[in-house]
């Protein structure tokens, strides 16, 4: 496994632990990281995730939670994870989930209407 891959793989596990453990705010509790991406220079880490309540409404707050949260992340993550440089965190929902899940109600309709015939 490269290395990058194998940082990647560090920094899920300890920021789902971190998110689980040690961020207090309410809205980050049901946050799970699908996905991570850091830079070839290690200078920014993206962040994927979901969230168990996940509406639209929701994911705003919870959106601004993590930002909000992204300084103590960041710091805590530095603390667990050895890198010369800690990279900037940006967070980004994951529409992984629902786009699949939007493609396979389509082919099962499509499935369906052709068994029709």
């Amino acid at each position: 496994m490269p290395k990058i891959e194998r940082l990647e793989s560090d920094i899920k596990r300890a920021v789902s632990i971190i998110l689980r453990q040690d961020v207090k705010h309410p809205m980050v509790n049901f946050v799970t990281i699908t996905a991570v991406d850091l830079t070839n220079d290690l200078s920014y880490l993206t962040l994927y995730y979901t969230a168990l309540d996940d509406d639209e409404g929701k994911r705003k707050e919870i959106a601004q939670a993590l930002d909000k949260s992204s300084a103590f992340i960041r710091t805590t993550l530095a603390q667990r994870v050895k890198l010369r440089k800690m990279p900037q965190l940006r967070f980004k929902y994951d529409t992984s989930l629902e786009t699949g899940n939007r493609i396979e109600r389509g082919l099962k309709s499509v499935m369906d209407d052709h068994e029709e015939k």
